[in-house]
């Protein structure tokens, strides 16, 4: 009895695994009748549009097939070879700068007239070798030339010079216009005229110079001073009663009193007050 069961288990185990795998062909038969084949892709892809991004792939790979093809295509130079240098065009003809010179003028144009030569003096001599030209054509040498210190005062220094006679102001100077200020009795080259015979044509120099100096922190410090010269005159110069030294600059402040020669005229140097 118990091995007429174990048959019939079997069997009926078998019959169970039979029809399992017969239903299972049956999902694989229906899952592969919904599968679109092959041939169906295909023509879908066919049909349906290109993207954009997949347009651009295409182009930028036929433009890289273009390049590469005309690299192929270019010669290729060896490193030994050079470019060929490119030699200057030799100008046959009158320089740029020269055709007006060389330009043929048509008949209906009327010819410019030569210019004449001029002989005269063109004043450059007299101005290296230090000298003014007079009226008459005769040439009077100054003494003086301005150092390369020179110097106008500023607008805030209005330097005056005051003339005394006796006490009483005969004139007045504003040291301020220039730099330098000639005195003597030439009166067709200095800046200021004192008539005594004692004074010579050419006698002194107020001259207006920059001087740099230090503070006490080291910096330096320019200014603008004013200085007077003696032109080696017959009879000096004088400041505040002493004799200065010939052809030698001298330091004047305000309120400092220059005399020349043996005049009485008293020459004030002052600054306003601020």
């Amino acid at each position: 009895m118990g091995s007429d069961r174990d048959r019939e288990e079997r069997k009926r185990r078998h019959r169970d695994d039979d029809t399992e795998r017969d239903h299972r062909k049956s999902l694989r038969r229906d899952t592969d009748r919904d599968r679109p084949s092959h041939r169906d892709r295909d023509r879908r892809r066919s049909r349906t549009p290109e993207s954009s991004s997949s347009r651009r792939d295409r182009g930028s790979d036929r433009h890289r097939h273009r390049h590469r093809h005309r690299e192929d295509r270019s010669p290729r130079r060896s490193r030994g070879d050079e470019p060929k240098r490119i030699e200057p065009l030799k100008r046959s003809g009158p320089l740029p700068s020269q055709e007006d010179s060389f330009a043929v003028t048509n008949g209906d144009e009327p010819e410019k007239p030569k210019e004449k030569p001029n002989f005269k003096s063109s004043g450059l001599l007299a101005a290296a070798s230090n000298s003014i030209q007079q009226a008459d054509g005769t040439n009077i040498a100054l003494k003086y030339h301005e150092p390369a210190e020179a110097r106008k005062p500023p607008p805030k220094d209005q330097w005056k010079l005051f003339i005394f006679k006796g006490g009483d102001v005969v004139d007045t100077a504003d040291l301020a216009l220039r730099s330098c200020w000639l005195i003597g009795r030439d009166a067709a080259v200095v800046d200021l005229q004192a008539d005594h015979p004692s004074l010579s044509k050419q006698h002194a120099v107020i001259q207006f110079r920059y001087t740099e100096k230090r503070n006490e922190f080291g910096d330096k410090v320019g200014r603008v001073k004013p200085y007077i010269i003696d032109l080696e005159s017959a009879n000096g110069t004088m400041v505040n009663g002493e004799k200065i030294p010939e052809g030698r600059y001298l330091e004047l402040r305000n309120k400092d009193v220059v005399m020349f020669g043996h005049s009485t005229r008293e020459y004030v140097l002052m600054l306003p007050p601020k």
